[in-house]
């Protein structure tokens, strides 16, 4: 990427850059914003390869994936490189169209993956197969030699648990279980949710400790009543936000910003020095001493 970045001007290089650090610190966490910056990277600099893929990869994560596709290919014409393959057959599957990546995965690009990618290139075939309703085609798709490896690889977590749950969605319990397990013993970071599968499978329910089932009818009461002070105390957050929405981000330079014009009466009518009144309730015999009177 550096390298590609310096075949721009300095201080658009430096633009460019900051942005797509950006899109690799957010892709995770907010997408969107990740997107956002992705497609002021493009704007700036969309002949560089590198940004195509991050723009790609923006879109892929927020489920653009047309547009991920369009900006995958453009990035593989780029480079000559095929290492965007399966992703790009997967962006056929987010399209609706399991058949194309399936034949993706029998095209020669398969073969000058390296093993990462290959894996890959597998996970997204088996997904095909799935979303044909060909669940034991998929079982047997994932079935490999990196699947009955004891070596622990960037990859093995992903490639156990796909095939726990596709044992799963096919009715084979005691396999789903038993690979789910193998998935847990390789995911070292705990990314994955293969303990909470594992515990469905046993059969454990987490129960809240904190929140009781039936409470009593004074408890209830008072319940209502956090509600309702909840429900309003929102209302008033959120025209709050919305107030301060309208004061601070308005553009006076956008040609769609048409500001309220308010009258010179309107404002004389509105004075926040002006002091409250409480009116008592008056005595029953007064008022009748009124009304006489």
């Amino acid at each position: 990427m550096r390298q590609e970045l310096l075949s721009l001007p300095k201080g658009l290089a430096e633009e460019v850059s900051k942005n797509l650090v950006m899109v690799a610190r957010l892709i995770d966490e907010d997408p969107e914003q990740a997107y956002a910056y992705s497609r002021i990277a493009l704007r700036l600099a969309s002949r560089v390869a590198a940004v195509r893929e991050a723009a790609g990869f923006a879109a892929y994560a927020t489920q653009k994936y047309s547009e991920a596709l369009a900006e995958f290919r453009a990035a593989k014409r780029m480079t000559g490189s095929v290492e965007l393959w399966p992703v790009m057959a997967d962006c056929e599957r987010g399209l609706g169209r399991p058949e194309r990546a399936l034949a993706m995965a029998g095209e020669p690009e398969v073969q000058k993956l390296d093993k990462a990618g290959q894996v890959e290139m597998r996970l997204v075939a088996a997904g095909a197969r799935r979303d044909m309703g060909q669940l034991d085609a998929a079982i047997v798709t994932l079935q490999s030699p990196e699947l009955a490896s004891h070596s622990v690889q960037p990859w093995t977590a992903r490639l156990r648990y796909a095939y726990a749950d596709a044992l799963l969605a096919a009715g084979r319990e005691d396999e789903a279980r038993e690979w789910f397990a193998k998935t847990v013993e390789a995911d070292k970071d705990g990314a994955m949710d293969a303990s909470d599968r594992l515990a469905e499978l046993d059969g454990v329910e987490f129960v809240d400790a904190l929140g009781g089932d039936e409470p009593d009818e004074i408890g209830d009461e008072i319940d209502d009543e956090d509600d309702e002070d909840d429900e309003q105390d929102s209302a008033e957050v959120a025209a709050a936000e919305r107030a301060s929405d309208q004061a601070e981000y308005y553009d006076e330079d956008d040609e769609e910003y048409e500001p309220l014009e308010r009258s010179a009466e309107a404002d004389a009518d509105v004075d926040l020095t002006d002091e409250i009144v409480v009116v008592e309730d008056e005595d029953e015999d007064d008022a009748q001493a009124r009304d006489k009177a």
